[in-house]
């Protein structure tokens, strides 16, 4: 199974995960399409992702075209702006937050339950 990527591209839509995820956990992955590194952190994702055991949204914001919602995710979530940064969001809140290679789906897995 391939990695179901939601594309982030409306700031209403950060609004709507937050609210979303008092029901269930969301993730975003912020990703510069021009940096080697997020293509391998990208890369990782899609890899392990049919092993994780994560069923959860996960949104793709593509940093170059839409930098503006990146500025709005770290201000309503009090974090700051890496790429490429996953970010798991629970409760309206922030509860996981890793860039580069620390990225780790089974860290992102523990921090769901």
């Amino acid at each position: 199974m391939s990695t179901p990527w939601l594309p982030l591209t409306d700031s209403a839509q950060i609004t709507e995960l937050a609210r979303t995820s008092h029901e269930q956990p969301v993730l975003i992955f912020k990703h510069s399409t021009t940096c080697s590194i997020s293509a391998a952190a990208k890369g990782k994702i899609e890899r392990q992702w049919a092993d994780s055991g994560l069923s959860l949204p996960i949104y793709y914001l593509d940093l170059l075209r839409f930098r503006p919602l990146s500025g709005q995710i770290a201000e309503q979530f009090g974090v700051r702006h890496e790429s490429p940064q996953l970010l798991l969001i629970k409760d309206g809140e922030c509860a996981y937050d890793a860039s580069h290679m620390g990225i780790r789906l089974s860290e992102v897995k523990e921090a769901v339950q």
